[in-house]
């Protein structure tokens, strides 16, 4: 007889500091299954179309995935969401470590958070209780203070999320770090500035205990042979990081550079590897709960007497946004970014798409000298680079504009400033060209928060990763358009359940495939589940997200690129002279997924996945 699975959250006022449990029922947790699923489900519910995303009464939700804390591999996942501080649309986004098995092991599945503290507080989260404690000698230091503070104060072992000066700033495109200095960064959509907001500086979490699994044997006995192969897979990720594949993205014409606008980075790519750069820098490896592939690594850089990065490797998406998009081919540079974005809380890939944005605007005299106090805005300068990220950091002069995203910077600037932003429905885009892999075209501009490569990862596919479950055994060619519509919309509803099962994307590159991870869901919580019903859910809860965002005014409208990656092919490399037809793509994606040409779901398809609650 299958077990009974359920969901607690802890509901957390800030403003009366009150909290009450919550419970989820098993129904409604298989139809959702947990983490942004229901994340989703009880934002929607509660949607006020008219509240702005920074008003004390926006809800956040922190949550553990689905089988967060228990065998299954890299089951360690948090995700948070909330309407986005960036985007005043769908927001979501996550961190790996160890806070979310923590999180689990206190009893409860997530946190709902509600109101604004009248002090500066945080929230300390043990097992069976959550209380409201005092953070004013808090605010104002930096996330890695702030989590060897609170170790100290709570418990060594303790778990800690925090935001740093960028968050109390109320910058758009601050992150949320968690544990320290490894900086397992809920970086995207601005939800450190949701928790300035709320004047709610950290997370601290102690849990004991693991979760227990239906039937554990056969989960053991199963991952005794699957580990392997997921471990052979991803062995370059366990050698490198991510950063180890810059060179092959730039091979692939898939490297952002100079703000998108050229094709070929060989040296550059080459210089900023992790190939060429951990024999000298690396001091360890390390990997979050339960993962098999460990692609953390940590890394120290010393100046004379002086250690200025003591912390985790930049990762991809850091080295391509402050490296070949700004022409930064200093490894130490990228590094000493990272560190001061991790520290002040900015997500690394808005921030650099921001110093992109603003050389840009200076190169072509819409910013001068009397804007940026005498700082030359240079392509690959070091100084630029790394005064712009303090200035963000501190909300300070030029700074303060561009730490609310390129949007509204282009907004205010005016002019032709909108032609250098890189970004969709308000989010900076991923460092993954559309140009190079045109199945990212449809992904990014229906991904549910914005320009995310997350929601569906194609371009994996194009890469030589296969997808044997879903029938992709072979690379589809990347420059054409045709079948990339249904690329899109198989693998984002694949790509849909692994943040409410807490997993981590990367069991792709391990060769992990829909039919594996539904088995792994019937051995931990006792359902039977088979691929057709993994991928089902997966396309109910993107159809969830997309009517929150519809409620907010969402429409084909915003189903948009930049217009350089429509009008401006790169000029070499493998990817020179592709344009994606985006129009073509929208047209076969809204006939698959069952929505209008106006990119609204229908009633029939909401009806069938059991979403018809959703057109009240």
């Amino acid at each position: 007889m299958a077990k009974a699975y359920w969901c607690l959250l802890w509901e957390v006022d800030l403003s009366s500091r009150q909290g009450k449990l919550l419970e989820i029922s098993d129904a409604e947790l298989r139809h959702y299954l947990g983490g942004s699923g229901i994340g989703a489900r009880i934002l929607l519910e509660e949607l006020d179309s008219s509240m702005a995303p920074l008003e004390s009464s926006s809800p956040l939700l922190v949550m553990a995935g689905l089988l967060t804390g228990s065998a299954a591999p890299t089951a360690c996942r948090t995700v948070l969401c909330a309407r986005s501080p960036l985007t005043g649309i769908w927001g979501e986004s996550t961190a790996g470590g160890y806070f979310g098995a923590a999180l689990k092991a206190t009893g409860v599945d997530g946190l709902l958070i509600r109101g604004r503290a009248d002090v500066p507080v945080y929230l300390w989260i043990t097992k069976g209780k959550v209380e409201i404690r005092e953070a004013g000698h808090l605010w104002g230091l930096d996330t890695f203070e702030v989590e060897q503070r609170l170790r100290g104060e709570t418990d060594p072992r303790a778990q800690v999320a925090a935001i740093g000066p960028a968050g109390e700033s109320l910058a758009r495109i601050s992150s949320v770090i968690f544990e320290g200095r490894h900086a397992r960064a809920a970086g995207r959509c601005g939800f450190g500035a949701l928790m300035g907001s709320k004047n709610l500086k950290a997370l601290v979490v102690r849990g004991v205990g693991k979760l227990a699994a239906h039937d554990p044997e056969a989960l053991r006995l199963l991952l005794k042979e699957q580990i392997p192969k997921i471990q052979k897979g991803a062995a370059g990720l366990t050698r490198f990081g991510t950063p180890g594949g810059v060179e092959a993205v730039e091979a692939h014409g898939d490297l952002p550079i100079q703000n998108w606008r050229g094709g070929s980075w060989q040296e550059g790519a080459r210089a900023t590897c992790a190939q060429s750069n951990l024999p000298r820098y690396l001091t360890g490896h390390y990997a979050c709960f339960g993962c098999p592939i460990r692609c953390g690594k940590s890394i120290r850089i010393q100046k004379d007497s002086n250690v200025v990065v003591d912390s985790h490797q930049p990762e991809y998406e850091t080295v391509g946004g402050f490296g070949g998009n700004l022409l930064n081919s200093d490894f130490e540079t990228i590094a000493l970014a990272n560190e001061k974005c991790n520290r002040y809380g900015l997500d690394t890939i808005s921030a650099s798409a921001a110093v992109a944005f603003a050389m840009e605007c200076f190169e072509k005299g819409l910013l001068t000298k009397r804007d940026t106090e005498g700082l030359e805005l240079r392509w690959g300068e070091p100084r630029a680079i790394l005064t712009l990220v303090d200035w963000m950091g501190k909300a300070q002069g030029l700074g303060a504009l561009l730490a609310q995203g390129t949007r509204e910077a282009a907004r205010v600037l005016g002019g032709l400033a909108h032609e250098f932003r890189t970004d969709v429905k308000g989010l900076e885009m991923a460092y993954h060209d559309p140009r190079a892999f045109t199945c990212m075209a449809a992904n990014y501009a229906t991904a549910n928060r914005g320009a995310c490569h997350l929601e569906s990862l194609s371009y994996f596919l194009g890469r030589g990763i296969p997808l044997a479950d879903m029938g992709y055994t072979e690379p589809p060619d990347p420059h054409e358009d045709q079948g990339k519509a249904r690329i899109a919309f198989d693998l984002q509803n694949y790509m849909s359940v692994y943040n409410p099962l807490g997993l981590c994307k990367f069991l792709f590159v391990g060769r992990v495939g829909p039919s594996t991870i539904a088995r792994w869901v019937e051995l931990v919580t006792g359902w039977e589940m088979d691929q057709e019903e993994l991928l089902l859910t997966g396309e109910r809860i993107f159809n969830l997200k997309r009517m929150y965002n519809v409620k907010l005014g969402v429409s084909r409208k915003d189903d948009a690129l930049p217009p350089r990656f429509l009008s401006q092919p790169r000029p070499e490399g493998r990817a020179k002279g592709v344009l994606p037809h985006l129009g073509s793509m929208l047209h076969e994606y809204y006939c698959l997924r069952g929505w209008s040409q106006e990119g609204i779901p229908g009633r029939e398809k909401l009806q069938e996945l059991g979403l018809g609650w959703t057109l009240g």
